[in-house]
């Protein structure tokens, strides 16, 4: 996803004598006359609040100052745009001004953009043309950027329309909102249109096209006009990296950026912290080290964006110590690194240091919000601390005032699922006040499976169909149901459907990074350099797995296929290809990390135990699920996922 374009600024419409700063959102300071003039004026650079703010506006009213249009402006600014203002104090004090000015205008609307409700600031735009108030072509780009976040096609062609009514189609910074906007909405046609009349562009022309093209979906068009571009900035860079990790393009994000150091471009924060979220999501480790070592090397300094985003990159590739050695380090955190690091902790099956490190937060005067919470109850959930998940899910509401979300009910069900209490999981799910959704059902049709409840879990995975008809894991989910009861007809009727409705199952697929190189594989894949490298040694770890007394687990296997044609099958998964690959090119004791994009299978999980004891290797799988740190034959987490 690519920034929006920055706002361009209104003028002052008073003379400029009379503006002594004409950056609306710097702190504003009173000239000697003005403060000679107006001398409550001193007071608005120290209001916090709309109690503070009114006794001003009082004092500007009985000194008849209100009636000066720069008074009324500064004092509207507060209301719209400070953080402890108020939107309706803000209308109500525009409608008070006799004569209001453009200027004033603008700064609603602005305040109305940034605001919950950016369609506000389009109905204000209409009151205004139904009044005798002529607004400049400074309101337009806020309008625009109104249309873009609701988003609104109609809406924005209407503006479109204003621009050339009133003569400001040659504006640049206009033309790029238009491109923006209607990018924005998905008109990528009109947007190029508009970009491809354009006789000049500034700086941010060319980026927003890009930025334009990644929102559409259409990143090879999005790559041509990047690659086209001749000054490419820090900017130009940021836009197309951050577009490739919002739509999970994590490998190309990942070489974009090695290309971008190539050519010499130094990174900004947005661009680390993007390139670190790619490297969380691949498990990509040793590149995440190396970036977190150009920070100390530059001296760039860990902001807490950037601090947060390494603290999740460790917590998410399983390396839970070093993210809390960088949270430790971090000077400053705010509650987004709090709930990165107890969310880090929670998923990597250390459930009770979330909770104390929850406790030391409370205690530092942080106060939790939703994000949070979803890493409390995960912990909960994955360390079955049920009595006290109950109690967190409860303080929410009596204590701190949230109002949990979907993400929170589904964080209780599964509590309660692993837990074996389906009736309760059920109860949660009759109580919630929006209707479930396949995280929900997916939850407690997992709990059905693991706890061998087949007549709640069929009945639940139909309803996961009928909800995502076209979701291949859904079929699966019920296969395995099925399978297990070895109801192979049934089985047999799923394909069947799968077939009809062109649902193809998602082949297994898992990421290895080996000294700063990702390697991928795919189940029964041998299209690696070292295939036959790594089947040889799958054949290795086979007959020692015998020998230690593993069985391998075939009931998964959803075909009714001969009982040796399953164990082939088993062996050839993409996380027993990627184990085998670490095993001949790790060091020896050395961890191996590997990132799945399915849930691991129970065959797996067993085999995976034994081979960590084995061959005296700590194996850390992240799944879709979640994270499991295998170490001297057992699994963090506990044989649940």
């Amino acid at each position: 996803m690519s920034a929006s374009p920055p706002l361009p600024l209104p003028p002052h419409t008073l003379p400029r004598s009379r503006h002594p700063q004409n950056d609306q959102n710097a702190p504003w300071i009173p000239t000697p006359q003005l403060l000679s003039e107006y001398p409550f004026l001193r007071h608005i650079r120290s209001c916090n609040s709309i109690k503070h703010l009114k006794q001003i506006h009082a004092q500007s009213i009985a000194s008849g100052a209100i009636h000066d249009n720069f008074v009324a402006s500064r004092i509207l600014s507060f209301a719209a745009l400070s953080p402890n203002g108020s939107l309706p104090y803000a209308r109500h004090l525009f409608d008070q001004i006799p004569k209001p000015d453009a200027f004033i205008a603008n700064t609603l609307i602005r305040g109305y953009t940034s605001g919950p409700c950016p369609i506000d600031a389009l109905l204000f735009y209409i009151h205004i043309l139904e009044s005798s108030l002529r607004l400049d072509a400074h309101a337009i780009p806020l309008l625009l950027k109104a249309c873009s976040e609701i988003p609104s096609l109609p809406l924005g062609r209407a503006i479109h329309s204003h621009v050339f009514k009133f003569g400001w189609g040659s504006h640049i910074p206009l033309l790029n909102y238009l491109v923006y906007m209607y990018s924005s909405c998905g008109s990528i046609d009109s947007a190029e249109l508009i970009f491809s009349r354009m006789t000049e562009f500034d700086d941010a022309s060319w980026n927003i096209m890009v930025g334009g093209y990644l929102k559409c979906g259409l990143f090879e068009a999005a790559r041509r006009l990047f690659d086209e571009t001749l000054e490419r900035d820090v900017v130009s860079w940021s836009v197309m990296i951050n577009g490739y990790v919002q739509s999970s393009f994590f490998k190309e994000a990942l070489e974009l950026f090695r290309k971008m150091l190539v050519e010499k471009v130094e990174p900004n924060e947005s661009v680390l912290v993007n390139v670190l979220s790619a490297c969380a999501h691949l498990g990509a480790m040793e590149q995440g080290k190396w970036i977190e070592g150009y920070v100390t090397k530059k001296n760039v300094g860990v902001t807490v964006r950037l601090g947060t985003a390494l603290v999740d990159m460790y917590s998410k590739c399983g390396c839970v110590e070093r993210a809390l050695e960088v949270f430790n380090e971090m000077k400053e955190k705010n509650v987004l690194a709090w709930s990165a690091m107890i969310g880090g902790l929670a998923i990597n099956g250390h459930g009770e240091d979330a909770l104390r490190l929850f406790s030391q937060m409370e205690m530092h005067g942080v106060r939790a919000n939703n994000v949070t919470f979803v890493g409390v109850l995960n912990a909960c959930s994955h360390s079955r601390l049920v009595d006290e998940g109950s109690i967190y899910f409860d303080s929410m509401t009596k204590v701190y005032g949230l109002k949990p979300n979907i993400q929170h009910y589904c964080c209780m069900v599964d509590l309660y699922g692993r837990a074996g209490l389906l009736d309760r999981a059920q109860e949660v799910i009759k109580s919630m006040p929006m209707e479930p959704n396949s995280a929900v059902w997916g939850a407690l049709a997992n709990a059905c499976r693991i706890h061998g409840n087949a007549q709640l879990g069929e009945r639940v995975g139909k309803q996961l169909l009928e909800l995502e008809p076209d979701h291949s894991g859904r079929y699966v989910l019920l296969s395995n149901i099925y399978a297990a009861e070895g109801k192979w007809s049934d089985v047999a009727v799923l394909r069947r459907e799968m077939k009809e409705r062109g649902v193809s199952k998602t082949p297994g697929c898992s990421f290895i990074d080996l000294k700063g190189t990702i390697h991928e594989f795919i189940a029964g894949d041998n299209s690696h350099p070292q295939s036959q490298e790594i089947y040889a040694k799958l054949e290795d770890i086979s007959k020692e797995l015998k020998l230690a007394g593993h069985t391998p687990n075939t009931s998964a296997v959803l075909l009714d296929m001969d009982e040796e044609e399953k164990q082939t099958a088993l062996y050839h998964h993409s996380e027993k290809l990627a184990i085998a690959f670490g095993l001949i090119n790790s060091d020896p004791g050395a961890t191996i990390r590997i990132t799945k994009n399915l849930r691991v299978c129970e065959d797996c999980h067993a085999a995976t135990k034994m081979i960590s004891r084995i061959y005296k290797h700590e194996i850390v799988v992240r799944d879709r699920i979640r994270f499991h740190h295998f170490k001297d034959g057992s699994c963090s987490c506990m044989d649940f996922w």
